[in-house]
C-alpha cells in the first residue's frame, strides 16, 4: 500500500474515533452528573479516553504518512 492510500485512510479514520471518543468524554460527563454508580461512569470515561487516545494515534499516523508521500513518492518540481 502507498503512503498516499495510508494517509488516505488513516487521517480520516483518526479524525471518526477521535469523535466517537469525544461523544464518549460527554456521555461520561452526563453518566456523572446523573449521580449513576462510580464504578459505571468510571469504566466509561475510562473505555472513552482510551478511544480518544487511539484517534489522536490514528490521525498522527495519517500525518507521518502524509510526509513520507510528500517526501518519497510526490514527483520533484522541476527547478
Amino acid at each position: 500500500m502507498t503512503h498516499k492510500k495510508k494517509w488516505l485512510l488513516f487521517a480520516p479514520a483518526g479524525l471518526l474515533v477521535i469523535g466517537a471518543g469525544a461523544s464518549m468524554v460527554h456521555w461520561a460527563g452526563s453518566l456523572k452528573d446523573r449521580r449513576t454508580p462510580t464504578k459505571h461512569w468510571v469504566a466509561v470515561g475510562t473505555a472513552a479516553l482510551v478511544v480518544l487516545n487511539a484517534g489522536v494515534s490514528l490521525f498522527g499516523r495519517g500525518v507521518a504518512e502524509s510526509v513520507l508521500y510528500q517526501l518519497r513518492e510526490k514527483p520533484a518540481p522541476d527547478a
